[in-house]
């Protein structure tokens, strides 16, 4: 408990800076859109389209359950889960033969290197990490269970770390190779204890039920909707990811440098890690999760800074190895990480202020229309309290060229309708994130000149959210 607390204690220390801050990252803006209309009657993939799975949705529709605007609760929430993926990191290193102070380090780097990729608040990772860590430290009792011929208790033990593993396949989806690798670890040390083929293949059977019944049940709940339901649903889920465009070379090379570098310690530590412990078994099946996490990481291909996440699990738990053996270890990774912490994070603006005074516009000047957010954050819906109006609201898929010709509409025409229908308020950047999906852009732009009126410019990064009122619309403030 000590540990927790302290842990606990260390991951808010870090990331209440953050708390109350609505656009820490695009996408857990839109978590909590989704989540906040989901418990108002909304159905996710029909009425706000995306491919997080399900379970993703309802973890926040779970938070927005607390008092507020959902916002900080999350975000507490989301640090509950940190403290407590990094308090399984300090098992999971001491059943590899780490130091008390070792682990203890591992556990406090794995908190440190959330906020440094993209992990400073809800993504989804620092949620079903939570999962992955549990599905991983019962994996780890293995050796020993299968030492004692205790076939019982292995299989009790599969059949727990499967349902975690399936908790985090409803969570995201690329998890389900960590899951495979666990059973299968299961399935050798089962085999390895003395049970036949029979009982082996039974409880083979029973893991594979468990890993899948969260996400079984909800394919069973959009198949009770009816046809149309369902095939949004499974397009949305299954289908349209891989109608994704693929980023420039140039980009995805950067992208995997920048998380390489913010990774090397860790790298650095696991080497020496297996230099300590080359013939523990558990080490060997550490090293094994590992590089299931390495395919995970690399299925979808986009290399953002946060599908990182997952690979800080088994790393931080490795390098909790060496940070016991080496003296000088400790020093040198918490030094670097809260280096990069205090350049990358304490140092640089939250701009809530910035969506705030972007909310207030859209609140104001709604008309009981709605407004539509083109480019930009869409948790300006949710603190603007307005109608959405489109599906399609996350602003990447109809604005940005990677999602051209993903979602199984045309991208540009969803665009003319909302336009068509001459929403009150429309937020767009004056500098994209992405490159322009060029025919939406035309569209919107030719809308802008012909009815609109810039009425507030805001910081955003290194641009600008941009604001405009219909032209027959008086401001107010």
């Amino acid at each position: 408990m000590a540990t927790f607390l302290l842990l606990l204690g260390w991951a808010l220390l870090l990331r209440g800076r953050d708390f109350g801050n609505p656009i820490i990252h695009v996408d857990e803006q839109y978590y909590l859109l989704v989540g906040d209309r989901l418990l108002h009657g909304a159905l996710p993939y029909v009425d706000l389209w995306d491919r997080k799975p399900l379970g993703l949705f309802l973890i926040f529709a779970a938070m927005r359950l607390l008092p507020g605007d959902g916002i900080l609760a999350y975000q507490l929430v989301a640090t509950l889960f940190a403290a407590a993926t990094a308090w399984l990191v300090t098992r999971g290193s001491r059943r590899l033969g780490a130091t008390p102070r070792g682990a203890l380090v591992a556990g406090l780097a794995y908190v440190l290197w959330l906020s440094l990729l993209s992990g400073r608040g809800g993504q989804s990772p620092v949620f079903y990490n939570l999962f992955v860590a549990a599905a991983a430290v019962l994996t780890l009792r293995l050796p020993r269970l299968a030492a004692r011929g205790a076939g019982g208790a292995i299989v009790a033990n599969g059949c727990a770390a499967c349902l975690f593993a399936g908790l985090a396949i409803q969570t995201k989806y690329t998890p389900v190779v960590e899951g495979a690798f666990f059973g299968l670890v299961h399935l050798w040390y089962l085999r390895r204890a003395g049970t036949s083929l029979a009982p082996l293949s039974a409880a083979a059977l029973v893991w594979v039920v468990l890993g899948i019944v969260p996400t079984a049940a909800v394919v069973l709940f959009y198949r009770s909707q009816g046809p149309a339901v369902f095939d949004a649903f499974w397009f949305a889920n299954f289908a349209s990811v891989s109608l994704r465009k693929g980023y420039p070379a140039a980009k995805i090379a950067a992208r995997l440098a920048g998380t390489t570098a913010q990774l090397l310690p860790f790298i650095a530590c696991a080497a020496l890690a297996w230099r300590v412990r080359p013939r523990r078994p558990e080490m060997g099946i550490a090293f094994g999760w590992l590089a299931a996490a390495l395919v995970a990481f690399a299925m979808i291909g986009a290399f953002f800074d946060h599908y990182a996440l997952p690979l800080m699990v088994p790393l931080a738990m490795i390098a909790g190895v060496a940070l016991g053996c080496y003296r000088a270890a400790p020093v040198a990774l918490l030094g670097y990480g809260l280096l990069l912490f205090v350049v990358r994070v304490a140092l640089v603006p939250t701009e809530a202020a910035s969506a705030r005074a972007v909310a207030r516009v859209m609140a104001a000047n709604d008309r009981g229309g709605c407004p539509y957010v083109f480019a930009g954050d869409v948790i300006l819906y949710h603190l603007a309290d307005a109608c959405i109006p489109t599906a399609y609201a996350f602003p990447s898929t109809l604005a940005y060229e990677a999602e051209q010709g993903a979602t199984g509409i045309d991208e540009a025409a969803e665009v003319r309708r909302i336009l068509a229908r001459r929403p009150p308020v429309i937020v767009t950047m004056d500098a994209p994130m992405a490159p322009w999906n060029r025919a939406s852009q035309a569209a919107m732009t030719q809308a802008l000149a012909a009815g609109y009126r810039r009425v507030l410019t805001v910081p955003r990064e290194d641009a600008h959210l941009l604001v405009y009122l219909r032209d027959d619309l008086p401001l107010r403030r």
